[in-house]
């Protein structure tokens, strides 16, 4: 079966580039969003990452045309699910909200219709609880700014009809990205459970009085994060030697924060409004909407910049 006409649900974070990721290279994408005012932004955010494509990658690499005209932003939620080969669910991490989408669509899906979800931390058995379409639901876990974050972490299910995996996969890599599949369904995936680690730390750190924000994210920048670029932490572990890193780990584990919750220093922020880039202010502040548009392009050509080394150093 083709993957040829893609429906999104969501036209948040990650909805709208979700869904130009596929426009770009020529399938049929539908935007679903039941407020208008966010699929406005929606078409605005997809407008501004080509150009912001078309500057960094030159003219010939996109085709902003081609993208816009492959993209439909719609409010009317049939319209988008008719017809659809692959449904990606991109609405809020709320599980009551992820459940309630899922039984209005179920009556209008295509009788072969792949279903996934974008879940970022949400195991599949748990969203997929008693669906008509479990045997056909997945997880495609994009990463933001899913335009230019390569990875996709996909998970499927004991009863995942067989062959639905690779078709996904195949998809993903023609359009550019890497995916990777895991051999067991967990909450969190691999990434975000290696993030949330890192965020347990930095913020046991910061709560600590070790170091201010901008000092831990200097170290991380100009030290691991360089190296993570490039290789993972178990190649990491073979270059610096595995005796050397039983010694690490075995002195430094006892001695690492180990909270069970959120940290404290994040929910104080969030009851206070500060969100972060959203809001203007989080651990730092992003100053009016226009500023903040300025930080977050200024990010992505980062972005941008450190792909296109890695792509020249994987064809040298």
């Amino acid at each position: 079966m083709s993957l040829n006409n893609i429906a999104i649900l969501g036209a948040g974070t990650m909805g709208h580039g979700i869904g130009q990721i596929f426009a770009q290279h020529g399938l049929a994408v539908t935007v679903y969003d039941p407020h208008p005012a966010a699929l406005q932004a929606a078409s605005e955010k997809v407008l501004r990452n080509l150009r912001l494509l078309q500057e960094n990658q030159g003219g010939e690499a996109v085709n902003p045309g081609l993208t816009v005209s492959n993209l439909m932003f719609t409010s009317d939620l049939s319209a988008a699910i008719t017809g659809a080969d692959l449904v990606i669910e991109a609405v809020p991490e709320n599980l009551t909200i992820k459940w309630s989408l899922y039984s209005q669509i179920a009556p209008m899906l295509k009788p072969t219709a792949i279903v996934t979800s974008n879940t970022s931390t949400f195991a599949l058995e748990t969203l997929a609880f008693e669906q008509p379409f479990a045997d056909r639901f997945l997880i495609t876990h994009f990463f933001n700014p899913a335009p230019l974050i390569p990875l996709v972490e996909i998970v499927q299910l004991d009863i995942t009809i067989p062959g639905i995996a690779g078709q996904l996969i195949e998809l993903l890599r023609a359009c550019g990205k890497v995916p990777v599949l895991l051999k067991k369904d967990i909450a969190g995936f691999i990434a975000n459970r290696l993030q949330a680690a890192v965020m347990r730390e930095a913020c046991y750190l910061l709560e600590s009085g070790i170091a201010e924000a901008a000092q831990i994210d200097t170290a991380m920048k100009e030290g691991p994060g360089l190296r993570w670029a490039i290789g993972g932490p178990f190649e990491i572990a073979d270059y610096g030697g595995l005796d050397v890193w039983e010694k690490v780990t075995g002195h430094l584990f006892p001695q690492l924060g180990a909270s069970q919750e959120a940290p404290e220093l994040i929910r104080e922020k969030v009851a206070k409004g500060e969100l972060g880039v959203k809001t203007g202010a989080g651990f730092y502040t992003y100053g009016n909407p226009a500023q903040q548009e300025r930080q977050s392009g200024e990010r992505d050509r980062k972005l941008l910049g450190l792909l296109q080394v890695k792509a020249g150093n994987n064809k040298a």
